[in-house]
Order: structure tokens, then C-alpha cells, then sequence
């Protein structure tokens, strides 16, 4: 984990995973998946929405369906600095 991860945790952000239904270009009758991740802002999600309308845009392949979750590593009030460390052994 990166420490703009952790900022990106630290401000609210969550770890959105989304699964993509699409119709093949040349085969429309063929479902496939894709898999995306990010870190996003629920409950609007502006990152999946945002990615959802490029798909749209640029890629051959309509979508079928998506199906997504988000989880919330950690929030402000759940994390503390820490300065020491004790060692045993």
C-alpha cells in the first residue's frame, strides 16, 4: 500500500471493484467479464461513473450489465499515528 493510497483512504475513499458484462463485437450472442478497480467515493461512485462513460465512448463492446461493490478500508477515525516500536527478541 502506497502512501497516497492511504490519503486516498484517509479522505473517505474506498475500494470500489466492479464487474463488466459485454457483448463481443463480432460475436454479439458471447457475454464476457471484465474486471476494474479504483478507489472511489460512495455512495455517487464519480470514478466507476466516470469509467462506465468512457466505455461507452470509446470501447466495441456494448454492456450487458455491471455489478459492483465497495469496501471501505479504513476512515480518519479508525487510523493513528503511531512513533514507536517496541521489538522482542
Amino acid at each position: 500500500m502506497t502512501a497516497q493510497e492511504t490519503g486516498l483512504m484517509l479522505r473517505g475513499y474506498g475500494l470500489t471493484t466492479a464487474e463488466f458484462f459485454y457483448r463481443m463485437p463480432d460475436y454479439r450472442h458471447v457475454l464476457n467479464s471484465f474486471v476494474w478497480q479504483d478507489y472511489d467515493l460512495a455512495p455517487d461512485y464519480p470514478r466507476l461513473f466516470r469509467f462506465i462513460e468512457f466505455w461507452q465512448d470509446q470501447i466495441e463492446g456494448p454492456l450487458h450489465s455491471v455489478r459492483f461493490t465497495h469496501r471501505k478500508m479504513i476512515s480518519p477515525g479508525e487510523w493513528r499515528n503511531v512513533v514507536g516500536e517496541f521489538t522482542l527478541h
